[in-house]
């Protein structure tokens, strides 16, 4: 298996853990009952994220945006691996996912002052899928 190969398949790997923790996290947003899910107390709880104001754009929740971003990489890293573009195409919606992830790590930390651990999961997820697509970009194509 060559470099891109592998970069390709941890990227879709990456992107595949990434649809998960955003569909539990979705599951958990559209509870009715408070769940003892990710609940350590005072700074850790998924439920306060999932449920507050900061939860949805324009209607729209964020786990759910983040099931389509993490979607899009996939079907990028696994289908079109053969064309030329592809690489920067990955950096570019990975760095976007990546840059939004931090907008929501600054919103736990700074205006709710609590935290999720799925979300502090998808950061991890999105910024490795964001260091493996800018090696892949970095590579020479033939």
């Amino acid at each position: 298996m060559t470099r891109s190969a592998r970069l390709f398949t941890g990227i879709s790997a990456l992107a595949l853990a990434g649809v998960v923790v955003s569909s539990v996290s979705l599951y958990h947003h559209y509870g009715t009952s408070q769940s003892s899910f990710c609940d350590f107390g005072g700074t850790f709880n998924c439920d306060m994220v999932n449920r507050s104001v900061y939860s949805t754009l324009f209607g729209v929740p964020v786990a759910l945006i983040g099931i389509l971003g993490y979607t899009a990489i996939f079907l990028l890293a696994s289908f079109r691996r053969r064309q030329t573009e592809t690489p920067r195409l990955l950096m570019v919606a990975c760095c976007a996912g990546f840059g939004f992830a931090l907008y929501l790590t600054y919103i736990e930390a700074f205006v709710l002052a609590v935290w999720c651990v799925l979300c502090l999961s998808s950061l991890a997820l999105v910024l490795a899928a964001t260091i493996l697509s800018g090696l892949l970009a970095a590579q020479p194509r033939s």
